[in-house]
């Protein structure tokens, strides 16, 4: 098993659109820097174990988003971030990132997740104090 967590605000993987000549683009901007520090964040993670070698087989995998919360929402209870971004769209860029780090040979190696969660700072158990991700992978059986 690795866990580990990864600063910065989480960008969905979602649309693409077309701009011409055949050309497709990522509709949101935060993709990119997210999959780059998820992928930096992965890559630290490994550097604690000596030979990593990419997870393989059937993993099951945790992921609690941080999202910035809203000036507007309120201060004193627990509320939920049930707007954009899709929850379903920041694990997709999220696994993507994780393959292009190496840490796991392929994200159709994810079977299951015992738990995909989006979660305002402080406001969860595995909540980060600022946006972010909380990781965890480990093989089926585990």
């Amino acid at each position: 098993m690795i866990a580990f967590s990864v600063y910065g605000v989480p960008g969905p993987q979602g649309s693409k659109r077309h701009v011409g000549g055949g050309r497709m683009i990522e509709s949101s901007a935060k993709v990119k820097p997210w999959r780059e520090a998820v992928k930096w964040a992965a890559r630290e993670a490994m550097a604690g174990f000596d030979g990593w070698a990419a997870l393989d087989g059937p993993l099951v995998a945790v992921m609690v988003f941080t999202l910035p919360k809203p000036a507007s929402a309120p201060k004193r209870r627990q509320t939920w971030p049930d707007k954009k971004p899709d929850l379903s769209k920041l694990i997709r860029s999220t696994e993507d990132a994780l393959t292009d780090a190496g840490l796991i040979a392929d994200d159709a190696r994810i079977v299951a997740y015992a738990r995909a969660a989006k979660v305002f700072p402080g406001e969860d158990l595995n909540a980060l104090r600022s946006p972010g991700c909380y990781i965890e992978i480990r093989r089926l059986g585990e």
